[in-house]
């Protein structure tokens, strides 16, 4: 019987004992200049609720600063396997490692997809909120006021949240999440709420973060134009296993519509409508 745990084992012990998904070496791909991410191994990861096993056994191996994006049917796992990865649910067997690191709570951060901002808080305060234990450090109000201009927001610091677009108020969630400086960022459907052009506009600014940050980004989306723009690499996951895994080695930044992108989305569509065909 495997044993639930979160370990930190060096990254080249797991890897040794691991049988990994095949796709999971480091392929050709544009990286941040400055990698601050963890590497993350999973190994014979199982969830279940009730009768309903949801993960089945994940084997994964990420690279320390990859941009990997998991989409599958409604119901497949992949926000199951996010929430394990950020300690939000307990695993039921198998483990979850992120190298040789002694993990921080701030290391790891989640952004969802409603803002979930306090709405008795002017944004500035919203975003300290990110900061935890330190929020009540003395330099908590500059690095929240620098989180806001990474995000292009410096001017709305004083706002009240209810008087902030869709767009703005995700903005502020992505503030809330970088100020901390984290070294793995997990992003469950953040833009799924947003207008097409609103969303794209995110999706650059995500994009940019990364490649600022160099931490190790992990996208849930349903979107598999959004994954493929996005992502080094994308995992489809079906029946609570990884069905497909796909190295994107586009070079970017990427020309959305383009045939080479086209092409992969077609190929990630493709195992999405044959899982559709089987149930």
């Amino acid at each position: 019987m495997q044993t639930a745990l979160r370990t930190s084992l060096p990254e080249t012990e797991l890897a040794s004992r691991a049988n990994f998904a095949p796709a999971a070496r480091v392929a050709r791909e544009e990286r941040p200049l400055h990698v601050s991410g963890l590497p993350l191994s999973i190994r014979g990861l199982q969830k279940s609720f009730g009768d309903n096993e949801v993960l089945r056994g994940i084997d994964l191996h990420i690279p320390a600063g990859q941009f990997v994006a998991i989409v599958g049917k409604s119901g497949c796992g992949k926000s199951t396997l996010l929430r394990l990865i950020a300690g939000l649910e307990k695993i039921d067997a198998g483990s979850i490692s992120f190298g040789d690191a002694a993990i921080q709570p701030e290391d790891i951060r989640v952004m969802f997809q409603e803002p979930r901002l306090l709405p008795w808080a002017r944004v500035l305060s919203n975003v300290e909120v990110g900061l935890g234990r330190d929020r009540s450090s003395s330099d908590a109000h500059a690095r929240a006021e620098k989180a806001l201009t990474e995000v292009g927001l410096t001017d709305k610091r004083d706002q009240w949240p209810s008087v902030l677009s869709g767009g703005q108020k995700q903005r502020v969630a992505l503030a809330r999440a970088l100020v901390s400086r984290p070294r793995v960022l997990a992003f469950d459907e953040p833009l799924g709420a947003l207008d097409a052009l609103t969303r794209i506009s995110m999706q650059r600014l995500l994009e940019r973060v990364w490649r600022d940050q160099g931490f190790t980004a992990i996208l849930v989306t349903h979107d598999v134009a959004e994954a493929v723009a996005l992502a080094d690499r994308v995992l489809v996951i079906d029946e609570g296993r990884i069905a497909h895994d796909v190295m994107v080695n586009t070079a970017r930044p990427r020309e959305r519509g383009s045939a080479e992108l086209a092409s992969l989305e077609g190929s990630i569509l493709s195992h999405l409508l044959s899982a559709d065909d089987r149930t």
